[in-house]
């Protein structure tokens, strides 16, 4: 049998083909190769057909131009896009705008030492913007000077401020806002509703509960027991379980929001069974405006009983008390009016500062001279008022100093003496001068507004007798 490589030889020299392979071998490559083939025609065809899909589909959902010129180039016709994917072409084509950064409202109440630059910081508003709101004309002076308590409204977006209000007074309001042009301040009125009601009470433990109980707020109730009946009554002392009072005023609202108390009309005080009754008068031409009696006798007198708001007295005039330190009878000359270290003290009257310093067992004192041979004592501050010296001119009502435990003292309070021609009196009971009566001229007016007053006075005092419980 001749081998592979004779066979090639003898066809390589005779130039005849010869197959050296059996007939079946020959059948089997065949068939092979027919499987090749139609395998490679069937990866060409889906290989054509998965590239053609994706392609096809991305020319239909591509953006379409606006407007098509025509050319002289035949293009293939396309179907038309359906209207839902036109509809995506025009979402496509113009996207949505930037959305604007949302307002935020921001109430704040000035603090004390606040200023409108350390708000704005600690807020994170846009210092620029304080800037030039401040060089505004009607706002600078409105926004330079800030009280603790006040209330400032903000609105911004991202901290850039695009309003500000800021209450001047009961019945003004500053507004600035930010337009087209920049920031524009005014100033408008917000008027006031002003009703007048009334409050009735007795007293069980202090004039302060009873009158809170009420409704009444605690700067109407110093009101009554400062500026009208102050001169009357020692409310640190002379009160009493059972005292009443009726007191009728005004309330003020802003568009149905209550704003306040306003100013006390008519009050009746039942003091250990002494009635004691004062309306507010006004004169047309402005000059008076205060409490007088039904008479129209001033309430106002030159001094008032207590030289600082209603608290406890813990030692009362005594001339054969046993003082406290020394242990040894001592006259107590004076008052003693026992409260918190700090408490402010006011001038009982109108005076000239007389001494002002350290005085021995008084502690810091401070002494005024009134006029009349008549001069006030006030011990054992704490400290003075600021700027206080000798000769100053005070009025009724001043603060001089502050309540303290300076001197011989076992504890804070204030010691008060009142004097005549240099002769202690009992400071509760000695008998005040008036102030100057209301001028005749004014008399017809005050007895006919103030009859009004006091009708309705009456009116209230009837309805709390009949509600008193019986003895």
């Amino acid at each position: 049998m001749s081998t592979p490589r004779e066979l090639r030889l003898v066809q390589r020299h005779s130039g005849v083909p010869f197959d050296y392979k059996p007939k079946s071998m020959r059948k089997n490559k065949k068939k092979i190769r027919a499987r090749w083939i139609l395998t490679a025609i069937t990866l060409s065809l889906v290989g054509g057909l998965v590239a053609y899909i994706p392609a096809r589909e991305a020319a239909r959902q591509a953006p379409q131009p606006l407007d098509t010129e025509a050319t002289d180039v035949a293009t293939p016709t396309e179907p038309e896009p359906t209207a839902e994917i036109a509809t995506a072409t025009e979402s496509v084509a113009e996207p949505p705008e930037a959305s604007q950064p949302s307002e935020e409202t921001i109430d704040f109440v000035v603090r004390r030492n606040d200023t409108l630059e350390k708000i704005f910081r600690r807020l994170d508003l846009k210092l620029v913007d304080l800037s030039t709101m401040l060089a505004l004309p009607d706002a600078r002076k409105a926004l330079s000077r800030l009280r603790p308590g006040d209330k400032v409204t903000v609105v911004h977006a991202d901290g850039a401020v695009n309003a500000l209000n800021r209450r001047l007074s009961d019945t003004q309001m500053l507004s600035i806002t930010r337009g087209d042009d920049g920031f524009a301040a005014r100033v408008f009125t917000t008027p006031l509703e002003t009703r007048t009601v009334y409050a009735r009470g007795t007293i069980e433990s202090s004039l302060f509960v009873a009158a809170r109980t009420a409704g009444m707020s605690p700067e109407t109730i110093l009101r009554l027991a400062n500026d009208i009946f102050g001169w009357d009554i020692d409310f640190a002392l002379d009160i009493r379980p059972g005292d009443r009072f009726n007191v009728i005023y005004e309330q003020r609202y802003r568009d149905g929001q209550f704003v306040g108390d306003g100013r006390i009309l008519a009050a009746e005080f039942v003091n250990d069974g002494e009635t004691y009754r004062a309306v507010r008068y006004t004169s047309e031409d402005g000059k008076v405006d205060d409490y007088f009696t039904p008479e129209g006798r001033s309430m106002r007198r030159q001094f008032v009983r207590a030289p600082l708001d209603f608290t406890r007295v813990s030692s009362n005039f005594n001339l054969r008390r046993r003082h406290p330190i020394l242990n040894i009878i001592r006259a107590h000359q004076g008052v003693d009016y026992a409260a918190p270290i700090g408490t402010v003290i006011k001038a009982a009257g109108n005076g000239r500062v007389g001494y002002v310093g350290f005085n021995g067992g008084y502690g810091r004192v401070v002494i005024l001279e009134h006029g009349g041979g008549i001069s006030t004592l006030y011990g054992h501050m704490s400290r003075f008022a600021r700027g206080l010296h000798d000769g100053e001119r005070v009025k009724q009502g001043q603060t001089i100093g502050y309540v303290g435990r300076s001197g011989a003292a076992t504890g804070p309070h204030l010691h008060y003496e009142y004097r005549v021609n240099g002769t202690h009196k009992n400071p509760r009971t000695v008998k005040l001068p008036d102030a100057a009566p209301l001028p005749g001229k004014y008399f017809t007016d005050f007895h006919v507004k103030a009859g009004v007053l006091l009708a309705v006075l009456e009116q209230v005092h009837d309805t709390t007798v009949a509600a008193a419980p019986a003895n």
